[in-house]
């Protein structure tokens, strides 16, 4: 038997007297607590809780502290092993043991060297019970050497060449990190041209000459010793050429074509290729045969550096990195092999059982190469260990039978390969203990009624105890029906009543005896306010009061207290406060606002809140006054560091004495333009002693106040300027979050220029896991808000505090918040889901809680996928769609809504983190049962004779089950609309049309028609119809003849009808072959025919036309196409006045030149023939102005545009109103139309298409004016 001690169960109520319950810690496994009351005479066997790490690195400037904590009873001792021999700390004056512990102080401050202590260390702890081991501890002194120093020559290279500048860092302890700066320590920019590669170097792809400088600095920063080195300045020149010619990449690393490369697992594996080329190459990865990891891959240095981290095996293979640019591609095979350090599939357990009982310990580990497992007990190889007849090694198992007590020990178990080892210890611890009660006797518990109620029996025992809990003297055991009895041996009450106060006993049994307890319970009556404060509108000036009475358990005192707007009140003799009430005097608008009466007992709180609103009293008239004019000549005396005396002017109070000063503040240097609150005084001051910060500079301002209101600030005073010294506040608002699995981004509020008291505002970021023995790890960062801790165990919880700090000093220390790193995916799906059908539309579902472990995140809650299982047939056909429920926090069950009857389902349950979601459970398949059907689909009743009508219809759409019969339920319905009686009839469900005959003649029917299943009847369809006046067989209304005229925009439908003539005729139409809905338009009167408009041009559309009356019905579909798109409409300016005007105007003017030319000729005079042509010009050659081509004296004066060379009108001599102004289709757009050389375009009208005009929208036509101008000549 294995003995289990349960940790308490978290708190249900607050203001519960805290539950004095003793835990043991469970951290991998099974612990005895270490309590002086319990355990005074009980022995556990050592074991180690805190050492230094396996590879120690020490900073020779200190003492070492070689730390090695253990518990254990009786306390063990400590000895120390260094290079696997005994050492003797007592021969060594410089070393030490703390008094108590393990951990030896090495004091080589004094004297001595920290290289004469280097070597490998092991602590041993030891007692009566056995001996616990620590790692090897591996001590090394850090170091930071200097740069060999050397003579470097200017580097002279032309435009385009690439270049590479070596740092080649010496080699410190832990490795330096590299960075490149200039002589003003400024870090030089890095692009994918210029970058620095893993190794240090800096690498040009090509140069330019702005890359010329002398100052090219590679630093060495050695972290552990807080120290930079720094390599002796680099010059490099850059002569420009005047043309760089071109090339194609080359790999400056690695070189060659293939390379090899090792990482371990769980580490990250960076690869890099840097190219050279002209232009910059750019850089690709591939995995060769694979993909990259999506969630893992990320690339560094603009993609030259490929990262991958928490690398596994599978994460070996062949690695591609492709360098090109526009003038070729080269490329770079890596071979990637992953191996692994041992990593624990199963650590051993800590185990605690009974004389006689059986056990094992189990050590389980993996690794590449497979690790060797090894044995020791007590620190010793169990080959060699003296022999134990209770236990049998069976490789990584040693298995335990038939315990007593020498079989207590501590066993070791060592798991190595090549690239390291895995050491754990685990107890064996014999004990035989009868049980004994932890919880103190005669507990009081205090609980207000209706709430839960947890009374504890912390107990231990060895075998494990059982525990029953008793009410009264003589009561029974108390039974799960009523009571919850958790494993802890905490009894709850989850609803506690008044019959519930009394004694309770808790008894623990084991064979070895019995321990038993008694506590106490008392019930409580709740606090309530029984007179409540109520809402208040009160005139300034006014009183108001509000009532807070408080009814309480008698036992109890209450303690009542008001708020306002949920802080104090107002330290205000207006405001006073006795036994039920609150009274305010003389209210003013600051009074206004919510106001709380809050009523505590030391078991329960409650409240109850009214609003207070201020409004003005009636108007009187008033004197006029105005605000105080600003101060003036405002001087700084008594100048400290951290003060200043200000001394001003009072303005003019303008009929109302100033009341107070307030006094605001400028920081120039770091919020130049903004002011700030510094102080306030009294209006009868003129100067105040003002207490100042550091590294700020003041300017300062007043402003008057009176009671009409505040002045204009005065002027500002002169600049004072005050020293720097170190922060004197921290970050706020510091978190914690992981953004991946294995990191951990801790965020801060910064400090603001004002805050930061100096230059050089830093932040130091210290962090380390909440529940291990790590010490702080600390960085240094510039004023950023942010820092990300990368390869972090998953979900883990962390100490975090964030300093501040200058190039004064550090700022005091901060607190420490709890954050969490990184969230990963669930990895346990829930078990054991089971569905329980409530009825034919709704569904429970239960599941068990998945581990807490395997969450790996915040709980977020279960989230359900269902959906209808389909045949594997029906499959293929339609997507499966799947729904979602979530249901938050840790709820094991939810109820599914909306479920289709008669359905087939299946679900599985996922568990929710902050990341994501888990696996899915297995699908589980449920069925629903049938339900009521939807009405039938449609309900058509045609054929109507004398004493007849014939209904035909569709079955619903969801039947919900299996159709059993139909049920026709109908009435006559008489000229006042009066209803007679109903009747009804059964009808087979495989029937879908039905003759309903013995009718009235010309008489209105109104029809019920509604399907059932084995569930009941659906809803129902209702229509109405008319039987026939006479005998005469009736005419089956038609229409017949449907023709649609359609043009750009709009179409003509008409059709021929034939039936009665009480009818209203409705068109549908829509876009032909879509699956949208038809749209429907109401027919004024009993017209047979109608205009659809707003259609699109160029679409071909389906139309028909129905009959609303009394009977409905459709004509058949026809198909029409409407026009192309026409431009937009030209304005005729032919038949404009002014152009009308203009014509005659150039007209009267050729024939005044005609009649000149012509008295000329008479008189035989001469002329060129150039001037002969021009005066008889062809119309069509009309010369043209030179800059654009146009008409010297004619444009459109409706849209400005000049008329081109080569213009043509259409052959009937028209432009037509349809053209657009400005549409490229009118010009000719294609093969016809061109521009000239400056955009201007030709051929206006060549080539034209003439376009139909749209019916009943032409207009008339009036001569072109190209061609009236050609008419005059």
């Amino acid at each position: 038997m294995q003995l289990k001690i349960m940790p308490k169960k978290k708190r249900l109520s607050a203001g519960r007297v805290p539950l004095i319950l003793f835990l043991c810690q469970m951290i991998s496994a099974l612990e005895v607590p270490l309590d002086p009351k319990l355990l005074e005479d009980l022995v556990q066997p050592p074991t180690i809780t805190q050492q230094s790490p396996k590879d120690y690195i020490i900073d020779p400037r200190e003492n070492i502290v070689v730390q090695c904590e253990a518990k254990g009873k009786p306390p063990p001792s400590f000895s120390w092993t260094r290079n696997g021999t005994h050492f003797d700390i007592d021969k060594d004056p410089l070393v030490t043991m703390k008094t108590g512990s393990g951990t030896l102080i090495i004091n080589i401050m004094s004297e001595g060297k920290a290289e004469t202590y280097e070597g490998i260390y092991q602590c041993t702890a030891r007692n009566e019970r056995g001996a616990a081991i620590s790692n090897n501890i591996v001590i090394r002194p850090s170091r930071s050497p200097l740069w060999t120093k050397e003579k470097l020559e200017p580097m002279i290279l032309q435009n385009g060449q690439p270049l590479v500048l070596p740092c080649r860092p010496p080699i410190g302890l832990p490795p330096a990190i590299i960075f490149w700066m200039d002589n003003s320590f400024q870090r030089l920019p890095q692009s994918e041209r210029v970058s620095q590669g893993l190794n240090g170097d800096l690498y040009f792809s090509n140069v330019l000459p702005e890359d010329t400088r002398e100052d090219y600095i590679c630093y060495a920063r050695f972290n552990h010793t807080q120290t930079i080195q720094q390599k002796q300045p680099i010059s490099v020149k850059v002569i420009s050429a005047k043309s760089s010619r071109e090339r194609p990449p080359t790999f400056l690393t690695p070189e060659g074509n293939a390379s090899r490369k090792e990482e371990l697992r769980g580490n990250v594996l960076s690869l890099e290729c840097i190219a050279e080329g002209l232009p910059t190459p750019i850089i690709y990865w591939i995995k060769e045969d694979g993909i990259l990891p999506v969630n893992r891959t990320f690339y560094r240095n603009f993609k030259k550096t490929l990262q991958i981290t928490h690398v596994s095996e599978a994460d070996s293979g062949n690695y591609q990195c492709i360098a090109k640019n526009p003038l070729g591609a080269i490329h770079h095979t890596i071979s990637v092999t992953v191996k692994a350090a041992p990593y624990w599939i199963v650590a051993p357990q800590n185990l605690v059982l009974s004389p006689g009982e059986d056990g094992s310990l189990i050590c389980r580990a993996n690794g590449n190469p497979k690790p060797r497992i090894s044995w020791l007990t007590n620190g010793v190889p169990i080959e060699i260990a003296p022999d134990d007849p209770s236990r049998k090694i069976d490789g990584d198992t040693i298995i335990f039978s038939n315990v007593q007590e020498r079989s207590s020990a501590v066993y070791q178990c060592n798991a190595s390969n090549e690239y390291g080892y895995l050491l754990a210890n685990a107890f064996v611890n014999v004990l035989a203990e009868p049980p004994r009660i932890l919880t103190s006797a005669n507990t009081l518990y205090q609980v207000i009624a209706n709430r839960p109620a947890l009374l504890d029996c912390a107990f231990f025992g060895s075998p494990l105890p059982t525990i029953e809990w008793f009410k009264g003297a003589k009561g029974r055991a108390l039974h799960e029906d009523i009571y919850i009895l958790h494993e802890n041996g905490t009894l709850e009450i989850p609803v506690a009543q008044k019959d519930s106060t009394g004694t309770y006993t808790c008894v623990a049994r084991n064979k070895l005896g019995m321990a038993k307890n008694e506590v106490h319970l008392e019930i409580k009556d709740p606090t309530r306010i029984i007179k409540q404060p109520e809402y208040a509108i009160v005139q300034r000036g006014s009183t108001v009061s509000f009532e807070c009475k408080v009814k309480h358990d008698h036992t109890l005192i209450p303690t009542v207290m008001w708020l306002k707007d949920n802080g104090e009140l107002p330290s205000d003799e207006r405001f006073t406060v006795d036994k039920d009430h609150l009274v305010v005097t003389d209210v003013d608008d600051r009074d206004g606002g919510t106001y709380t009466c809050v009523a505590n007992t030391t078991l329960d709180k409650v409240s109850a809140s009214a609003v207070l609103s201020v409004v003005a009293p009636t108007p009187t008239p008033a004197p006029i006054y105005d605000v105080p004019n600003p101060p003036i000549d405002l001087e700084l005396t008594n100048q400290l560091d951290k003060s200043v005396q200000l001394t001003w002017t009072p303005g003019d109070d303008n009929n109302s004495p100033i009341t107070k000063f307030i006094i605001e503040y400028e920081d120039t240097m770091h919020e130049a333009g903004l002011w700030h609150h510094q102080a306030e005084v009294s209006g009868t001051q003129t100067t105040a002693q003002l207490k100042l910060s550091p590294y700020v500079n003041y300017s300062f301002r007043v402003t008057a106040v009176n009671n009409i209101g505040q002045s204009l600030p005065s002027e500002a005073s002169e600049q004072y300027f005050t020293k720097a010294a170190e922060p004197d506040k921290n970050p706020t608002e510091v978190e914690g979050l992981g953004s991946e699995p294995d990191n951990l981004v801790i965020t801060w509020k910064p400090l603001n220029g004002f805050e930061s008291n100096g230059p050089g505002l830093q932040y130091k970021v210290s962090w380390r896991q909440k529940d291990g023995d790590d010490e702080w790890t600390s960085v240094l960062v510039a004023n950023v808000s942010k820092y990300i801790v990368s390869g972090t165990p998953t979900f883990v919880p962390y100490l975090i505090k964030v300093q501040a700090l200058n190039d004064v000093g550090f700022a005091p220390e901060p607190a420490e918040v709890m954050g969490h790193s990184g969230e990963d995916l669930p990895m346990v799906a829930p078990g054991n889901v089971h569905v329980n059908v409530v009825n034919s539309t709704l569904a429970e579902v239960h599941w068990d809680p998945v581990p807490l472990k395997s969450i790996r995140g915040h709980l977020q809650g279960y989230r359900i996928y269902y959906w209808k299982a389909q045949s594997s047939s029906r499959r293929d056909k339609r997507h499966i769609e799947k729904k979602i429920l979530t249901f938050q926090g840790s709820k094991t069950h939810g109820m599914l809504p909306g479920l289709e009857p008669f359905s087939h389902y299946a679900l599985n349950v996922r568990v929710v983190n902050g990341k994501g979601e888990g696996p899915a459970s297995p699908d589980r398949v449920f069925h629903t049962p049938e339900g009521v059907p939807s009405a039938p689909s449609s309900l058509k009743i045609i054929n109507p004779s004398l004493d007849s009508l014939t209904l035909e219809w569709d079955p619903p759409s969801h039947p919900n089950g299996i159709l059993t019969e139909y049920t026709l339920k109908y009435q006559p319905i008489n000229s006042t609309h009066e209803l007679g009686p109903l009747l009804d009839l059964k009808i087979p469900a495989n029937k879908t049309r039905w003759i309903l005959k013995n009718l009235n003649f010309s008489t209105r029917y109104k029809f019920y028609f509604y399907a059932h299943t084995s569930a009941g009847p659906g809803s129902h369809i209702t229509e109405e119809a008319i039987t026939t006046m006479d005998a005469v067989q009736a005419v089956n209304p038609r229409i017949s003849n449907l023709t649609a005229t359609a043009a750009e925009t709009y179409a003509n439908i008409s059709w021929e009808y034939e039936g009665p003539e009480r009818v209203k005729f409705y068109v549908e139409y829509g876009i032909a072959g879509s699956k949208e809905e038809w749209r429907k338009e109401i027919v004024n009167g009993s017209r047979s025919f109608f205009g659809l408009k707003g259609l699109m041009p160029g679409t071909a559309y389906k139309v028909r036309v129905g009959a609303e009356g009394d009977s409905d019905f459709v004509s058949s579909e026809d198909v029409f196409e409407t026009g192309p798109a026409m431009a937009s409409r030209q304005v005729d300016i032919a038949t404009q006045g002014w152009f009308i005007g203009l014509m005659c105007a150039v007209a009267l003017l050729i024939l005044i030149l005609l009649i000149v030319c012509f008295i000329r000729r008479n008189k035989g005079g001469k002329y060129p023939v150039k001037e002969k042509e021009d005066a008889h010009a062809d119309p069509e050659i009309q010369p043209m102005k030179e800059d654009d081509g146009t008409f010297g004296e004619y444009s459109d004066a409706e849209d400005h545009k000049p008329l081109k060379k080569g213009s043509r009108t259409p052959s009937d001599r028209t432009v037509k109103k349809e053209d657009s102004d400005d549409s490229l289709v009118d010009y000719g757009e294609g093969v016809n139309g061109q521009f000239n050389e400056d955009g201007s375009f030709i051929g206006q009208y060549s080539g034209k298409k003439e376009k139909e005009p749209a019916e009943g929208n032409e207009s008339s036509e009036a001569p072109s004016p190209v061609n009236a101008m050609n008419s005059f000549v």
